[in-house]
């Protein structure tokens, strides 16, 4: 009698399936979660079960709220139709599989519509501690928890109007390479921005002086959940919205620089903001630096401008 054959694993840069749908150009995918392999499990059991406790010692309440709220697994993979199906009635947002980078402009599009591009592949067992491109644990674990909290999805979404506010100024500008610079500068500053709350965002604690981790970048981090809290070499300031768009940031070590709002209204009051500053065309000319911006990303805005000309 035979035995089946081991599931080809959906590990991070060695997933055949993904592999495929990128050749096919197939961007949005299902979830082929009979792929998911023992050793896929395993890491995430172990992500899982060591961010457990920095959770609920660093996390702000509304994290742990919602983890409460998805009901995960600990030791599993999660299935995402488990997860919309407890997320979708809170706040309307669903995770929505992808096989690879999203151009920036689409990313911020689904942002607007509720939807949640989401990686499926999850990291090997080898490299717990730190992956240059997001994984399932990152975008499940440290990402979607926060969308289950109406006011931090209404944040979300408000983003996701500023880039169609960016295709719509842009759209009104004839000069090719007036419109791409004008798009880089923009675009500069709503990655800045969402780097410095949604990834590597702070919150004031309901203790005098106390901070609490809200950005996903941090909350999938077992090393600096705890050291962007407890360091005594990480700075730590007040957002300032000007001071934010002209800051720039280095993605392959901790965060030496971290910003703290006081609260998710205040945080959806800075995405106004940031909107109004960008109308003013206070955005047209942030500080140069990272993050760069891929053909791609340029090509998704200047094609969403074209459709609104």
């Amino acid at each position: 009698m035979g035995t089946s054959a081991a599931p080809m694993g959906l590990t991070t840069t060695r997933a055949p399936f993904i592999e495929q749908a990128q050749t096919a150009g197939r961007l949005f995918v299902h979830q082929p979660y009979e792929q998911y392999s023992d050793e896929n499990h395993d890491a995430w059991r172990r992500l899982y079960a060591r961010m457990d406790e920095r959770w609920h010692r660093y996390a702000n309440p509304r994290f742990l709220q919602g983890i409460d709220n998805l009901c995960l697994d600990a030791t599993r993979v999660p299935r995402l139709d488990d997860v919309n199906r407890f997320m979708a009635p809170l706040t309307g947002f669903q995770a929505k599989p992808v096989s690879g980078y999203v151009p920036a402009f689409l990313f911020f599009d689904r942002l607007r519509n509720r939807e949640f591009p989401t990686t499926i592949t999850i990291r090997d067992a080898a490299t717990l501690d730190y992956l240059p491109e997001p994984d399932i644990f990152h975008d499940i674990a440290g990402h979607v928890p926060m969308h289950t909290d109406k006011a931090f999805a209404e944040a979300l979404v408000r983003f996701g109007d500023c880039a169609h506010t960016a295709a719509e100024i842009v759209a009104g500008i004839t000069d090719e390479q007036e419109k791409i610079r004008r798009v880089t500068s923009v675009f500069k500053a709503l990655a800045r921005f969402f780097w410095f709350t949604v990834e590597f965002g702070l919150m004031r604690g309901a203790k005098p002086g106390e901070v609490k981790v809200y950005g996903s970048g941090l909350l999938s981090s077992y090393g600096e959940i705890a050291h962007a809290v407890d360091s005594p070499v990480v700075q730590r300031f007040p957002i300032s919205l000007e001071w934010v768009i002209n800051q720039y940031f280095e993605i392959d070590h901790y965060q030496p620089l971290l910003f703290i709002v006081d609260s998710f209204d205040h945080l959806f009051e800075l995405v106004g903001q940031l909107e109004r500053w960008m109308k003013d065309g206070k955005l047209d000319n942030v500080s140069p630096g990272e993050p760069g911006m891929s053909e791609a990303d340029v090509r998704s805005f200047l094609d969403a401008s074209r459709r609104l000309a």
